[in-house]
């Protein structure tokens, strides 16, 4: 200051308490990626500089996004290879998905159209008009916000809608899903069900069982830990204070595809093995057995 003490000044992860901090250019952040283990296990950060020592809040959700190392992603080299990060804090993600730009006819086809919509103006106006006549519809539950019954099938097949061809898909207006999640998050607290239990303990004893290599990832506590977190999530997203088991199984589709990003070889096929060397004394142990 002017007078020549000292002052705090907020960073990002506090002025986004309890809400969601959004970073880009994750990979570039090299010095900072070890303050960020205390703000998310602890969810604080702790200060103790200038005489100042004090604990600031930092209760939020992280989305990150990162390049590989060299702008091209080595499908045989683990996470923290091509990014060049600790694994202790990739270990601190509950997902995490690898997008590769594969050539893809339909998809390039889809996203040059909204590109050219979104420069042209047209996306908009169409999404205001369709705003405009938005109307909520009540499920076969009563309370619940839903414009589609759910089906037997998978998660992924629900969320794929193609806008176009679905006349009746009318997206909810930007302004009410704030509201919506800010009352979901605030005034829901959902508990877990016997099922959903027997769900997330049987796909984390599998995980566990075929983790356990010499060269194995280590599957641990925490990836349990963000099962539930992701349960409670998805049944949020509802309204509902119960965590199903159709919660359960769709939280497990969404671990077993970030799973299948993070663990798939050059062959398509997945295993659970850490992509460095092993030491001499390992390797003659995992060739005995």
């Amino acid at each position: 200051e002017g007078a020549g003490d000292y002052a705090l000044e907020a960073g990002a992860l506090v002025l986004a308490d309890q809400g969601c901090c959004c970073i880009d250019e994750f990979d570039k952040m090299g010095k900072e990626h070890s303050s960020l283990l205390e703000a998310m296990e602890q969810q604080s950060i702790s200060l103790a500089k200038a005489g100042i020592v004090c604990s600031l809040a930092s209760r939020c959700a992280v989305l990150a996004a990162a390049n590989p190392v060299g702008g091209h992603y080595d499908t045989s080299q683990s996470v923290n290879l091509n990014l060049k990060m600790n694994s202790a804090l990739l270990s601190r993600f509950d997902l995490i998905f690898i997008l590769l730009d594969s050539p893809n006819q339909a998809r390039d086809r889809l996203l040059s159209e909204h590109v050219i919509k979104l420069h042209s103006g047209l996306n908009s106006l169409k999404a205001s008009s369709k705003a405009s006549r938005w109307a909520p519809r009540f499920g076969r539950e009563a309370g619940f916000l839903t414009q589609f019954d759910r089906k037997e099938s998978s998660l992924l097949d629900r969320l794929r809608i193609n806008c176009d061809e679905t006349e009746d898909f009318v997206p909810i207006p930007h302004s009410l899903l704030k509201k919506y999640i800010a009352y979901a998050r605030f005034h829901v607290h959902p508990r877990m069900s016997a099922d959903a239990k027997q769900v997330l303990m049987d796909y984390y004893l599998k995980m566990r069982k075929e983790s356990d290599t010499i060269d194995g990832s280590p599957v641990t506590t925490r990836q349990l830990e963000s099962l539930i977190r992701l349960a409670e999530a998805r049944a949020k997203l509802e309204l509902r204070t119960t965590i199903t088991g159709k919660d359960a199984e769709d939280v497990v589709e969404i671990m077993s595809e970030s799973i299948r990003d993070l663990m798939t070889d050059d062959m398509g096929m997945i295993e659970f093995k850490q992509n460095k060397p092993i030491s001499q004394g390992k390797g003659i142990k995992a060739f005995v057995k």
